[in-house]
């Protein structure tokens, strides 16, 4: 570990080495013999306990404390552990726990865990849990790699004698730029056999940006849409205020004033409404910043509580108040130039084409008076911005049809694995790591439950220099992850890559790449520099083994096993027939089988390969299982934060629904002139509150009619953008039982929020406000 340390250090992209090696540790009961089904027990989920060198996640890659406090790095009698590991393990904060240590030796001489003695007893108190860069986004490949003890630096050194399996976390001069001339030279002195592995801080980023995606996605649109109304709705009532105090701009107009002095007295209270405005907004802002982020980042925000970024702020609060307060002042001027001494006072007022059909048509005096109320403004004091109830109206529908066209395209996305890659239902893989015996594939083919089956191997290949996971099949494979674009494996120079892959490339389809593996001095187990052609991009699947770099929606390779030279595909065989099998067998079974008798059936060949190997003395005697679907990090971060989309939904629906009650009060305020005329003219309380109502479902309709196909359309292209964004197969869907829910709910809503308008306009004095007037 020692030399290979200092080689690392002495490359010249290489700023940093830290090292984390792994320990046998057991927790000891008060015999002082190890306690069964403890850390490192190897019987199905354990703990693995991890130390430092260097500062590993103590100071480079470091971990985040979620609960109590970080290990104390100089301490030998402190630990941390993640939340799972304590939890399996039945520790709490605050506890000091007795432990054992076994050293390389021991390790290497087949000690019996029960049975052997400690090589060092120590004590370490439980002070913190802690959370993995890798854990943040995990999908069910890494899903058992959430327990970990973590050991201070100095109880690293004191367990020196036990340290194995290290993991090197190498800092790099120009970040990720640096990785692919970093691996080519680790490669050419790494001693020959040993295994390796490398593992990339990028792709855990990108994981976690994807898993992301529905929430960026989702405030996004719910910003540009609260802000677009929040400016179209301002920019309407700010004219309508302007138009109100025409009078007294007459007044000093008359008295000298020129077009600059009306223009400041008409926009002086209305600028410091929008700096107030934009303040509250900015306050607001920051006072529901502890809600954020949203997504598997928040449980490693290094800053939680509240926040206040200038950069944000500052520029909402620039849209807001110099966006609208420019918008004022040009209003105001334009007013102020085109009103001259004599001109008209009242603008000629041309009525709806709509309401003048619906009189012509025989409609009801409510029903043609409501209409008015709704299509057109008025004027002087009575005038009501009817255009911006209609623009909240058409708004507010569209954005919650979109939202529902989105939230049906992610459900459709997680009900359907082969949309994420998993092209299949089932998967026969080892449980240690050794491949499926050709006999599960004859199995297979006799079996009258199976459609069809392929096995794949893995392998890490250098595809151009860099790094790759890839899955390895024959020509024609019967299963294969569905193809994006381009199209699959036909001969054995063909390669298919993930589009995530493809872009680190720099390729496009029908370009050539170069594919090696391993270096010179490991031949035969080593692929010279081999050309391939891409032929198509596809969505890979979540799969391969835990903890290492794997495929994964985006990312990774598929081709042909018959792209290795004859070398290194003879020293790949083993001797023994049983070890000469892929590494897992895909399955997808006929249409019309239940999954439970499937699995009953698949376990069934599961055993029979677990008999075999039992009796085959060349293997470990490994067990089989079945596994069902694995979700990659973007569909299990999903279940947790999905319904983001929604609840912003609802409240811009809300919000909508607010304004229209306000808006309709409102404008019965203002028509209070035209109300007690109609009540003059004969109209009954009831007629009153009909017209009202007709008002309210105008605004409603109007919604309808323009938001939903606006809705619908918008949520299939951010569906498509959202999709394509985590690698997966685009297939929006329309759920047109809730469209057509929300329509009549929009309409009756509508309704029932001008229920109290409807009874004010009612009530309203005749013999009064007409006295006044």
């Amino acid at each position: 570990m020692a030399n290979l340390t200092k080689e690392l250090e002495h490359l010249p992209q290489v700023t940093r080495v830290a090292i984390a090696p792994t320990f046998f540790v057991t927790a000891i009961g008060a015999n002082g013999k190890a306690l069964p089904s403890s850390n490192n027990s190897g019987d199905g989920d354990q703990v693995t306990t991890i130390g430092s060198v260097g500062g590993e996640y103590f100071t480079q890659d470091r971990v985040a404390v979620v609960a109590g406090r970080m290990a104390n790095p100089k301490s030998t009698h402190e630990m941390a552990t993640t939340a799972e590991a304590a939890k399996l393990l039945g520790w709490h904060l605050g506890e000091t726990v007795k432990m054992g240590d076994f050293t390389v030796a021991q390790i290497n001489s087949g000690t019996n865990p029960g049975t052997a003695k400690l090589g060092l007893k120590f004590s370490a108190k439980l002070v913190g849990f802690v959370v993995f860069s890798s854990q943040v986004a995990s999908d069910d490949i890494d899903r058992n790699a959430g327990t970990y003890q973590l050991l201070t630096p100095a109880l690293t050194q004191k367990l020196r004698a036990g340290a194995t399996y290290p993991d090197y976390g190498l800092r790099l001069r120009s970040g990720s730029r640096d990785v692919a001339a970093v691996e080519r030279e680790i490669l050419q002195f790494v001693p020959k056999g040993t295994p390796y592995a490398f593992l990339v801080n990028s792709v855990t980023e990108g994981r976690v940006e994807r898993s992301s995606k529905p929430e960026v996605i989702a405030l996004g649109v719910f910003g540009a849409i609260a802000a677009l109304a929040a400016l179209l709705i301002a920019g309407q009532a700010i004219s309508r205020a302007l138009w109100a105090d025409r009078d007294d701009l007459d007044v000093l107009r008359a008295l000298g004033a020129d077009s600059l002095t009306v223009t400041w007295d008409a926009v002086f209270g209305l600028l410091g409404a929008v700096v107030i405005g934009a303040t509250l907004a900015v306050v607001l802002a920051v006072a529901l910043s502890p809600l954020a982020p949203l997504g598997p980042a928040r449980q490693v925000d290094p800053t939680p509580g509240y926040a206040f970024d200038w950069t944000v702020l500052g520029v909402g609060f620039a849209v807001l108040a110099i966006g609208l307060g420019a918008l004022t002042v040009a209003l105001a001027y334009r007013r102020a130039a085109r009103r001259r001494i004599g001109q008209r006072s009242e603008p000629v007022q041309r009525g709806s084409a709509v309401v003048n059909a619906a009189a012509r048509y025989g409609f009801s005096a409510p029903a043609v008076a409501g209409l008015r109320f709704s299509l057109e403004a008025g004027h002087g004091r009575s005038a009501v911005p009817v255009r911006s109830v209609l623009i909240g109206a058409v708004l507010a529908v569209t954005v919650v049809v979109a939202t529902l066209t989105f939230a049906s395209g992610l459900n459709t996305l997680v009900s359907h694995p082969a949309l994420y890659g998993w092209n299949w239902n089932f998967a026969i893989e080892p449980e240690g790591g050794d491949n499926v015996p050709p006999f599960v594939g004859h199995l297979l083919d006799h079996d009258h439950d199976v459609a069809a089956w392929t096995g794949y191997n893995f392998a890490d290949v250098q595809i151009d220099g860099q790094t790759v996971p890839a899955l390895l099949d024959g020509t024609h494979a019967a299963l294969s992850p569905p193809i994006l674009s381009g199209h699959g494996i036909q001969a054995k120079n063909q390669i298919v890559l993930g589009v995530a892959t493809l872009a680190a490339l720099h390729k496009r389809i029908g370009q050539s790449v170069l594919v090696s593996y391993g270096s010179p001095e490991d031949a035969p187990i080593y692929q010279p520099p081999t050309r391939g052609v891409v032929v198509g991009t596809t969505t890979m699947p979540a799969i391969g083994t835990g903890g290492t770099l794997h495929p994964s929606m985006g990312t990774g390779a598929l081709f042909s096993k018959a792209l290795f030279v004859p070398a290194l595909a003879r020293a790949l065989v083993n001797a023994d027939p049983n070890l000469n099998g892929p590494a897992i067998d895909v399955v997808r079974t006929r249409s019309g089988v239940t999954p439970t008798a499937v699995l009953s059936s698949l376990r069934r060949v599961a055993g029979v390969a677990n008999k075999a190997l039992e009796n085959d003395p060349q293997t470990y005697g490994d067990s089989f299982v079945v596994l069902g679907v694995q979700r990659p990090a973007e569909i299990v971060n999903y279940q947790s934060t999905g319904a983001s989309p929604g609840i912003l939904a609802a409240g811009l629906a809300v919000g909508a629904v607010v304004a229209l009650g306000l808006t309709l009060g409102a404008s019965v305020r203002r028509r209070r002139r035209d109300i007690a005329l109609l009540k003059t003219l004969g109209f009954t309380r009831r007629q009153l509150a009909v017209a009202v109502a007709w008002q309210a479902s105008v605004a409603a309709i109007v919604g309808i009619v323009l938001g939903v196909p606006v809705g619908i359309a918008l949520g299939r292209w951010l569906w498509d953008l959202f999709a394509r964004a985590i690698y997966a197969v685009p297939l929006p869907t329309v759920p047109v039982l809730e469209v057509v829910l929300v329509a009549l709910g929009a309409l009756v809503l509508a309704n029932l929020v001008a229920a109290v308008p409807g009874q004010m306009a009612a009530r309203t004095p005749t013999a009064l406000v007409l006295r006044a007037e």
